[in-house]
């Protein structure tokens, strides 16, 4: 990543031993519902911001990464488990979870992958009851938790 670049965006995995930065805007940002991604993430999809990797640095740390088929690795934090990307091993390209970036609302998606195992549930989430954190937990209970996450920049 070129010194003189201008940052753009940054981020992280939740304890902090990794760190990145991104120089240019992503080229794409999507939502893939493949059942490897399921599975990669825990999650019912994984999000992904799709950078050139000559844009991209891991500025604190070194992920670990583990080589979910036989064209690609998945990185993440070996400290504590956060997923962080995924890269095409002979590719240009990295996609960073955007999750993991500081500002995720920044990073909104715009198309979708893997659909043939899209759950069905998912189409519905925006119009399920939701609530804050504060008003699920009350504010003495959240007045009393300890955050170990590392903050939202460095």
């Amino acid at each position: 990543m070129a010194s003189e670049s201008k940052l753009v965006l940054t981020g992280g995995c939740q304890c902090g031993a990794i760190r990145f930065a991104v120089t240019a805007p992503p080229t794409r940002i999507s939502i893939c519902h493949c059942r490897m991604c399921q599975k990669a993430t825990g999650a019912p999809f994984a999000s992904f911001a799709d950078i050139e990797k000559r844009d991209f640095a891991w500025t604190r740390g070194k992920p670990a990464a583990f080589r979910s088929s036989s064209v690609a690795e998945r990185d993440f934090c070996a400290k504590c488990g956060t997923p962080l990307s995924y890269r095409r091993i002979d590719g240009d390209r990295i996609e960073i979870m955007t999750g993991t970036f500081d500002r995720p609302d920044h990073i909104a998606p715009t198309l979708q992958y893997g659909t043939e195992s899209r759950l069905g549930w998912v189409v519905g989430i925006a119009n399920l009851p939701s609530h804050t954190t504060l008003e699920n937990y009350g504010p003495e209970k959240m007045a009393s938790i300890v955050s170990h996450q590392h903050p939202d920049h460095d």
